[in-house]
Parts: structure tokens; sequence; C-alpha cells
């Protein structure tokens, strides 16, 4: 071989070389709603966290939290990063499912979850969270996640959830239409979906979960079968997820001597990127703007309050949503992250 023809081969060799590691991505789907408190997960897309690792993400966008846990159970997507529900906890208690870090919290002094009452119902007197027994209240579903805060609320003012019309609309959208068309009185929803509402005059802010309680509402979370199977696959997402999760907590939840939160040039990049998966249709800076106004508490290693998880199981139980045969701890595979709180 001539010098000219062998110095080509290398350069061949070279390139082939290069592209190698794109051509080895390992495809992976993840379901998710478009949801600020998922920014970790969409910061780790963005940056390349992911296929630092050899993974090709693909993101699957759902309406309502359960629909993520079947399309994990059934294989339709790997993972799933949203808030946990009693039929994920059913599931998961039958051995199908594992979490495995944690997604956002609500947690005193961040944004989080808001509770909005219709303009009819709030002119009827319905103006603060001690007012909505014998009201009517949308959900996605029975079991929900916004059951579950409807319930701590209920506690922590002194009524009866009992007392509380709740109508399961099976979706986000439908919620936002049914608190402007005044269908229900009072919803609870994510803020990046409910201060829009308030700022256009649809609906009226009566009170913020965070204000109530503090819990672990969301996670991330696979099939027992993808551990078993493909263990190293789920380290290597995990890695890249908790990266995301600490860029994400850098960005949005830094907080001076004044107990303020801190945004740097940073936190605007992070925010566009995060907003393009949010808020997919809407002008770029407006978007990012909505995302830090936005933002949930979400630990910066991803890891979970585990007690908090086995109070909700729990609660789930006494009001007959998940079967009393579920093992809360069962659910759990804290060995992908250290350091997870309240282990005991």
């Amino acid at each position: 071989m001539g010098r000219k023809a062998a110095a080509a081969a290398f350069v061949l060799v070279g390139l082939a070389g290069s592209v190698l590691p794109a051509a080895a991505q390992e495809k992976v789907t993840v379901g998710v709603l478009r949801f600020v408190s998922s920014g970790g997960l969409f910061l780790a897309v963005e940056k390349g966290y992911f296929k630092n690792e050899g993974l090709d993400v693909e993101l699957k966008f759902f309406e309502a939290a359960q629909p993520i846990a079947l399309a994990v159970v059934s294989g339709d997507t790997e993972f799933g990063v949203t808030a946990f529900t009693a039929g994920f906890y059913n599931l998961a208690g039958k051995g199908a499912l594992k979490i495995i870090a944690a997604q956002a919290r609500e947690k005193k002094g961040y944004e989080g979850n808001l509770v909005l009452a219709s303009n009819a119902a709030y002119e009827k007197g319905l103006t603060s969270l001690d007012k909505l027994a014998g009201k009517s209240v949308g959900i996605t579903q029975v079991g929900s996640s916004f059951h579950y805060q409807l319930g701590q609320i209920a506690t922590a003012n002194g009524f009866d959830l009992k007392a509380v019309e709740l109508k399961p609309l099976q979706s986000l959208p439908n919620m936002v239409a049914s608190i402007k068309s005044g269908q229900v009185d009072a919803i609870i929803i994510a803020p990046h979906l409910a201060k829009p509402l308030v700022a256009s005059g649809e609906a009226k802010l009566i009170g913020r979960v965070s204000d109530v309680t503090e819990y672990q509402f969301g996670g991330l979370f696979t099939s027992t079968k993808m551990i078993s199977d493909k263990r190293a696959t789920v380290e290597k997402f995990v890695r890249a997820y908790q990266k995301g999760a600490e860029d994400y907590a850098k960005a949005f939840l830094t907080k001076d001597a004044s107990g303020n939160i801190v945004y740097t040039a940073d936190s605007d990049a992070a925010a566009a990127l995060v907003a393009k998966h949010v808020y997919p249709s809407e002008e770029p800076a407006q978007a990012a703007a909505k995302v830090k106004a936005s933002a949930f508490f979400v630990d910066e290693k991803a890891r979970l309050d585990v007690a908090d998880i086995l109070t909700q199981v729990q609660w789930l139980k006494a009001e007959g949503l998940v079967d009393a045969s579920v093992d809360a701890k069962s659910i759990l595979d804290l060995s992908f992250i250290e350091g997870h709180t309240n282990v005991n």
C-alpha cells in the first residue's frame, strides 16, 4: 500500500472510530409530563448527559401521571418521571415497578402546586383552603397526587375529605378547562399551569400546597424487569439524571443570605432549555421566565424522602385506594443513589 493510500485508510478508520459512540447509543424511552418539576430530566437530555453515558433518550409526553406507570409496566417506555399515584403504588406493590430516584418535592419556601378557585366560587366565598368543604374539586383521577394533596389540606384545616366532591377529569387540559368554565369550584395544579390562569383573571389563587405539607410527590421509576435484565443501563440513566438534577438545583434553587432565590446567566440558559419541553409553542424568552417562576424544589442528587413515601402509602391504604397487602418498602430500590433521606 502506498503512503497516500495508507494515509487515506488511516483517516477513514479514524472517522469510523469517531462515529462509533453515536452508532452504539442504546435507545430508551421516558414517560413524562410537560412540567417544570421534570426540569432535571430535560436538562440532562439537552446537555447531552445521557448521550455521554451511551443512551439515546426519547421523551414521550403524557397528559396525566397514572398512564405513565402503565406505560412502564407494559414496556412502552423504559422509565417514568412523574407524580406518585395510588394506581402506581398498587402496580409497584405487585412487583412490577421500582422507585429509584426523586423528582420534585413540595417544600416550604419554594414554588409548588397551587390551589385555584373558579371566579364564580370565589365570589360565593371560596377564598381560602378551609372553605373547601362542600365544594367540588377537579382532579385527574381518583388516587392521583392531587387527591392525596387534597387529603392533606382537609386534615390540616379540620374538615372531612368526604365533605368535598371529587371530580375526576382524566387530564390536565380538562382540569384547566373546568376551572375556567366554572364546571368545578376548585383545582390543585402545577404553578406553570396555575399562574397564567390567575394572571388572565380566569381563576383565583386561594392557597399553596407547600404551606400545608412538605412531601415527596414524584420520582423516577422503572420496571423490576428492567433492573433485573439491564441494570447497567439503569445505572447509566441514573448517573445522567443526577447531573441534570444538580444543574436544575443550581439554576433555580440557590438562595442568598436573606432566603431569596438568586438567578444568574446560567439560570437563564437552563430555563431556556427546560422551556423547550414545557412550553414548546411559546415565545422562548417568555417561556423561560415562566420556568423560573414555577420551579419546584428538587434535591440536587435526586435523593428520595423515604419516610414520606411510606406515609403516602399508609394514607392511601386508609382511604381504600391502595391494597392493604402492599409493602411500601418493597417498591423502593435505593441502591442506585447514596444518601436518601429519612430511610429508617
